[in-house]
């Protein structure tokens, strides 16, 4: 049962306006038509460069991987001489919007390879609907066969991987364990070993509406239309919210999981995103099929709240993560 939380969120002044130039972003660039105004998009969606000085203790580059296809990764690399796990992340979205430049998530990823301590790996993946699915699942697996076979700092130990994102991100995290799980003996990877999957407010649908969905109808970040309209820009044209991209129950390689070297998968929930449902299910499943998974849950968290770090629940989140990380590294 989930955790009781209060009618509304309450936010202070500076997330609000904050959520308000996010919201902004999402709803006055795409089209009734299913495009987005990319050129408006630039404009609003505030990037941040990398940083080869340190910041807090953290410095950044920007790898590419595929130019041909824009895909790219910004690794975060901690002073620390000890060796690290490495968390390979992909950003939110809706597979639609944001990049690893997006200002929020370079600080983000930046918090979590400081207070981890980890080398983070931001990938850049292609974006819908100019690039529909597989697109985005394709990129993600290809940057990991970019890392085990390319160098990366001394301090970062791809033995202890663990694949990261959040909404969108968090999907793709899913998609990229399954496939090496499916594949058999970590997908042929030499050094990489995936030690763990770590799914922040996961994007999942399905045709059916849960209670979480229509319930929670005006949500701040994400609501039901807007939610509607990525998956429609982001499927092959045709399918609904029943296709593998979008209900993980729907996938093929799903109906095998039970058999399946499925890594530990850790599911976080907050009590204001209307996709929390789906997110236990998902976290249900997992168990039921014999894996092993945790779930966090956040009470009065809105969607995407970690990128918000005057939060409280955003820095319990990266202690939360750090916990799990650990337990798996033993």
């Amino acid at each position: 049962m989930a955790a009781e939380t209060k009618s509304a969120p309450i936010l202070p002044w500076k997330t609000r306006l904050l959520v308000a130039r996010l919201s902004f972003a999402c709803d006055y660039t795409r089209r009734s038509n299913g495009t987005v105004n990319r050129l408006l998009m630039n404009f609003v969606d505030a990037k941040s460069p990398p940083s080869a000085k340190p910041m807090n203790g953290v410095t950044s580059s920007d790898i590419t991987v595929d130019a041909s296809r824009n895909l790219w990764f910004r690794l975060f690399t901690p002073a620390d001489a000890n060796k690290l796990p490495v968390i390979v992340y992909f950003h939110g979205g809706g597979f639609v919007f944001f990049s690893a430049s997006t200002k929020p998530y370079d600080e983000f990823c930046r918090r979590l390879a400081e207070n981890i301590p980890a080398v983070v790996v931001s990938v850049n993946y292609r974006l819908a609907p100019e690039h529909r699915f597989p697109a985005q699942f394709d990129d993600a697996f290809d940057a990991l066969k970019f890392l085990d076979a390319n160098f990366l700092p001394p301090n970062a130990d791809l033995s202890r991987c663990f694949v990261t994102g959040d909404s969108a991100g968090g999907n793709i995290a899913h998609q990229v364990a399954l496939r090496s799980a499916a594949a058999d003996a970590d997908a042929g990877f030499g050094r990489l070993r995936i030690a763990g999957v770590i799914a922040i407010q996961p994007f999942f649908g399905g045709e059916e509406r849960t209670e979480s969905e229509l319930r929670l109808t005006h949500m701040p970040i994400l609501n039901m239309e807007l939610s509607d309209w990525m998956w429609k820009a982001f499927l092959p044209e045709g399918s609904n919210r029943n296709h593998e991209g979008v209900n993980f129950l729907s996938d093929p390689k799903s109906a095998h999981i039970s058999g399946l070297n499925f890594p530990a998968t850790m599911v976080l929930v907050g009590g204001f995103d209307p996709l929390q449902d789906l997110q236990r299910k998902y976290y249900d499943w997992l168990k039921k099929s014999g894996k092993e998974a945790y779930l966090v849950e956040y009470p009065q968290a809105i969607h995407a709240f970690y990128v918000f770090p005057e939060l409280p629940e955003a820095s319990q989140l990266i202690a939360d993560v750090r916990d799990f990380i650990q337990k798996q590294c033993q």
